[in-house]
């Protein structure tokens, strides 16, 4: 069977410098060629462009016209799986969005029944590293893997749960609590930290703010096989009447060659009036990343105790004990050091140092940093956080009056960048410890043995 042939229109011509496409070079009364309806051999599924064709020259008759462009059109493609308008792009889901190579693919599911009955999870692979997007649930991460190793923690919550059985509001204030089961689940953006309550204890803000629980109304996927590289774009808007309207942009990026992500959110203030926003990044790890003698190691300028029950445990604040039926969590505030950028890195690692979790953030967006240890049984949740943010989780006044929020002009926007790294041998692991012990280099690092007035509410 010969080669398949691909019927395009072209009008022939020359490329300027410009990368524009210009007309053959002609007298004033030259009478202008039609464009002409030429056939191109297609092999393997890509036109072949290694012939040039000069211009003016009149063309052989074995001679194929190429349309003037330098790079292969399909090595980069992208994919629409949600828009505003509601259109239905059901064809995506079940199916890998690739190039035809295995190393860089998406693939969009639709979850049945139960608690995830309607939610959409986005797999995501780049060569030995895959990870599980929830655009349903704020864009977060709900699971990561390298070759075999799993890189999360065993919820009680048999997740992903939708937001529809998730109430924010129900009079406690902790109903955010029975989604929870993610990798990676921001928390905001009016608050991000516990629940806070008016003096007739009505709620006012609910345990982790909003946003986690609001579906992307937009999402698109590209893969690039040049850059190498896949990107997730999705819309998550955080709206009320009356009140703050606040829309996040989330960029994931999986490249070729690292073993982990890249986030940049935006956060945009929609409204002719300003705004004040708040936002975490609860990363949860558990076994067998965290196991007994698992530590964290972070350049610390300073550590805070947030109540009595954790500052009795600061001696360990670093460190893990094997899970323990009834432990009771305790929660350090912390202030990192940063480059002369603001750049700083937190390691997480196993006992064995052959195992561990870097993220990599800037401290000029997100200034606090908080270590949330609850090493209970495994059946209740074994699970440590290690949380970036723009304040301490504590209630949204409080933080409000000490000033850790981000303030947003009207229409004006905020970004952070996020990155998680995952350390499969005991040479990255060094090299992660020896990252932070350069940035600790000169800095004694500040360690109250009490909570603090103006950290701790």
């Amino acid at each position: 069977m010969g080669p398949a042939v691909v019927r395009r229109r072209v009008t022939l011509g020359w490329a300027s410098r410009t990368g524009r496409r210009a007309g053959p070079r002609r007298s004033h009364c030259a009478a202008r060629e039609p464009a002409a309806v030429v056939e191109f051999p297609q092999a393997d599924g890509y036109l072949d462009r290694r012939q040039r064709v000069a211009p003016f020259l009149p063309l052989p008759a074995t001679t194929k016209p190429q349309p003037l462009f330098e790079s292969d059109p399909m090595a980069s493609k992208t994919w629409t799986l949600i828009n505003q308008r509601g259109d239905d792009f059901s064809d995506h889901l079940g199916s890998p969005l690739s190039l035809g190579r295995s190393e860089l693919s998406a693939e969009p599911r639709l979850l049945h029944g139960g608690l995830r009955d309607g939610v959409l999870v986005l797999h995501l692979r780049s060569d030995d590293f895959r990870c599980s997007l929830l655009p349903t649930r704020g864009m977060a991460m709900w699971r990561a893997q390298y070759q075999d190793e799993q890189i999360s923690w065993q919820s009680p919550v048999n997740g992903p749960v939708h937001p529809k059985f998730v109430d924010l509001g129900e009079p406690s204030g902790l109903g955010w609590l029975d989604g929870f089961d993610e990798l990676l689940a921001r928390c905001g953006l009016e608050s991000n930290g516990a629940p806070e309550f008016s003096d007739s204890q009505q709620l006012i803000y609910p345990l982790h703010g909003r946003i986690g629980n609001k579906p992307a109304h937009e999402l698109s996927v590209t893969i690039d096989d040049e850059a190498e590289e896949i990107t997730v774009i999705g819309v998550v808007d955080e709206v009320r009447f009356h009140f703050l309207k606040l829309r996040m942009t989330t960029t994931v990026k999986l490249k070729r060659g690292e073993q982990g992500f890249r986030i940049r959110d935006e956060v945009r203030n929609l409204s002719e009036s300003p705004a004040e926003i708040q936002m975490l990044y609860h990363t949860n790890f558990g076994i067998p990343l965290l196991d007994a003698g698992a530590r964290v190691v972070a350049p610390v300028r300073r550590l805070v105790p947030r109540n009595d029950h954790a500052a009795a445990g600061l001696a360990n604040w670093d460190s893990y004990e094997a899970p323990q039926p009834g432990f009771e969590e305790q929660v350090y505030f912390l202030e990192l050091i940063g480059d002369a950028e603001g750049q700083t890195q937190a390691l997480l690692r196993n006992a064995h140092g052959n195992r561990g979790v870097s993220l990599h953030y800037n401290i000029n967006q997100l200034p606090c940093f908080s270590v949330w240890k609850n090493t209970t049984s495994v059946a209740d949740g074994c699970v440590t956080g290690i949380e970036p943010g723009t304040n301490f989780p504590n209630p949204r006044s409080f933080e409000g009056e000490h000033g850790r929020v981000v303030k947003l002009a009207p229409r004006a926007a905020y970004s952070f960048d996020y990155r998680l790294a995952y350390h499969s041998d005991a040479t990255q692991v060094e090299a992660a410890e020896r990252a932070v012990a350069d940035l600790q280099r000169g800095t004694e690092p500040q360690i109250d043995s009490a909570p603090q007035p103006d950290w701790c509410a």
